[in-house]
């Protein structure tokens, strides 16, 4: 029962938001000043997006750096998915199936 309702909600905001972004884009192109507010704000999203990259990316670094210093032993987690990152699939013989999105 709940399953639907999601759908079913799921399409009617997508349906929704379809004219809302078409708006958004034509006042944006003629209104300078809300031009830059989205513009402005646009730019805040992406840099945040930028800053959460580089934060995974040295918590991975840091993960694989204590995983190497450790062995591997007290991570099980990684090990329960066949995952290593102290090395790459190359290294472990294995090779990374292209996912479909």
């Amino acid at each position: 029962m709940v399953l639907p309702l999601v759908k079913l909600g799921s399409l009617a905001f997508r349906t929704l938001s379809k004219p809302i972004a078409g708006r958004l884009k034509h006042h944006a192109g003629v209104h300078p000043k809300f031009r830059g507010f989205i513009i402005g704000l646009a730019q805040a999203i992406k840099k945040r997006l930028d800053e959460l990259d580089m934060e995974k990316q040295i918590m991975m670094q840091r993960l694989a750096e204590m995983e190497m210093r450790t062995g591997g032993v007290g991570w099980v987690f990684p090990r329960l998915l066949n995952f290593s990152l102290a090395q790459p699939a190359a290294q472990r013989g294995g090779t990374q199936q292209p996912t479909a999105v």
